[in-house]
């Protein structure tokens, strides 16, 4: 057998979702990366609750879909698995890259960036990445990319709020590698703060209200 692993690079077009609308009284701007098995037209009404003159939300897609269950009704995504993680990043950044450009955020509004579970993933490399400047970096219920390092994030404004939120019953995260976890971060954002709410694995929308009330 001769197999070979190539290579080619093509144009491609991905959709993204949005809720509400931003005009001059917008007051915050919210870049929010969703979890997988989710589409972002259903991951974007988790912030519905918003007041809505004054956020505006935009939801990236993640390109990868698939079936979720044995009937191949229901759609879900993923943004990247340990397949060519590398390249998939790339992909994934430059349509990020893609969708801000065309939604032309005005900066007299406040950026927020929040990513949930494997958004996490895809919202850290970003900012670290583009050196993007944020009022607030939000992470709830994901991990930290392991490749990132405190000099990553040396362009942050002390002032940029860095806000990690886990769920007290979440399976996912045992509390001998959240106490880890939280230590290894802490040193790569000192400024973070670590909060909790009451349930699981999910992207509680009270926990948004009490974070925008800091604003």
């Amino acid at each position: 057998m001769n197999i070979e692993e190539k290579e080619v690079s093509y144009q491609a077009t991905n959709t993204y979702s949005t809720l509400n609308i931003q005009t001059t009284k917008t007051k915050n701007v919210w870049i929010v990366f969703h979890g997988i098995g989710y589409l972002s037209r259903f991951f974007i009404r988790l912030f519905d609750s918003l007041p809505k003159e004054e956020n505006y939300i935009i939801a990236p897609q993640a390109p990868s879909k698939y079936y979720k269950g044995n009937e191949y009704r229901r759609v879900g995504s993923s943004w990247l698995t340990k397949e060519n993680t590398q390249n998939e990043t790339k992909n994934i950044l430059q349509y990020v890259d893609a969708v801000i450009a065309s939604e032309h955020i005005s900066e007299a509004t406040n950026l927020i960036i929040l990513g949930y579970s494997q958004g996490v993933s895809i919202a850290s490399r970003w900012l670290a990445n583009r050196k993007i400047h944020c009022h607030a970096f939000i992470m709830i219920s994901g991990g930290f990319p392991k490749e990132l390092q405190k000099e990553d994030f040396n362009f942050l404004s002390k002032s940029s709020k860095i806000i990690h939120i886990v769920g007290e019953k979440d399976p996912y995260f045992e509390k001998e590698k959240v106490i880890v976890e939280k230590e290894r971060v802490q040193k790569i954002l000192p400024q973070i703060e670590f909060k909790t709410h009451p349930g699981g694995h999910e992207l509680n929308p009270k926990s948004l209200h009490a974070v925008i009330e800091d604003f």
